[in-house]
């Protein structure tokens, strides 16, 4: 091969590299504006202000993924409803980018505005995935949407195939509750939800989480149950805020090695006397 050869054809070599490097360049800045979209997204239907009355305290933490394009649906909330009760939501939407972002705040804004008009849980689950339903859209939410009573401490409780919530009480005793769920939002129609009761203790606390708080490729979900079960209970002890629970409940999710959005709602009780 005569020298001329050889060199046309290693500027042509370079030209494709070239070409091949530029297409990668700009392939990387578009998913990583989709990443940026997503994550502001999703932190813009967050709500930016908890409710409070009579010593209950509501602490909340949220870490998005944007790790390549994990970048889901978790979601929380927590809002005064018009007969003085607080609505508290927490759920996870199918999928791992922008259309999951965007249907969680179809979820969200949906369970607020029909909160509106029917705020027992079960039936405003029911109304929700009825209106997801309408929506056609190919993607299901699991959420588990609590009223709480602040003047008797009365939780009522409904799960459309979300995780159950971990309990804490004053002197140490902690579990994982056991209420009936229904199934995820916009799967079935004419889904039942069941209501379960709770009572916030003296002191107690209740805590909601999303799957990238307890499960992951380094820990089966019983094992991070149990580990916030564990946590709760020190926490209810030392008359821990809600505020610091939440927060090292958050750090604790790093070892379950997830790749998912991981958010934590933490309700708790602060006895008299304590500021």
């Amino acid at each position: 091969m005569s020298r001329t050869g050889s060199k046309d054809h290693g500027d042509e070599l370079l030209m494709r590299l070239g070409t091949l490097t530029a297409q990668a360049r700009a392939a990387a800045e578009v998913q990583r504006s989709r990443v940026e979209l997503a994550v502001a997204l999703q932190r813009g239907m967050l709500p930016r202000g908890l409710p409070t009355g009579d010593g209950v305290r509501l602490a909340v933490r949220y870490v998005p993924a944007n790790q390549g394009l994990n970048v889901g649906g978790d979601w929380y909330d927590a809002f005064t409803m018009p007969d003085g009760r607080i609505g508290l939501s927490i759920g996870d939407v199918q999928g791992h980018n922008i259309e999951a972002a965007a249907f969680m705040g179809q979820v969200r804004v949906g369970l607020r505005a029909l909160a509106s008009v029917d705020s027992d849980p079960g039936e405003l689950l029911a109304r929700t995935n009825e209106l997801l339903l309408t929506l056609g859209a190919d993607l299901f939410a699991t959420c588990t949407f609590m009223r709480l009573d602040p003047e008797t401490r009365v939780l009522e409780s409904a799960r459309a195939g979300h995780l159950p919530c971990v309990w804490a009480t004053a002197d140490g005793r902690s579990g994982v509750t056991e209420d009936e769920g229904g199934p995820p939002l916009g799967v079935q129609s004419g889904a039942v939800y069941p209501v379960t009761r709770y009572r916030l203790d003296h002191g107690g606390v209740f805590v909601m989480v999303t799957d990238g708080v307890v499960e992951g490729p380094s820990m089966l979900l019983d094992k991070g149950l149990e580990r916030v079960s564990r946590l709760a209970g020190v926490a209810a002890v030392a008359r821990m805020d809600a505020d610091a629970l939440a927060a090292a409940v958050i750090k604790g999710a790093a070892e379950v090695g997830h790749d998912d959005d991981a958010a934590v709602l933490v309700i708790g009780h602060e006895p008299p006397g304590q500021p």
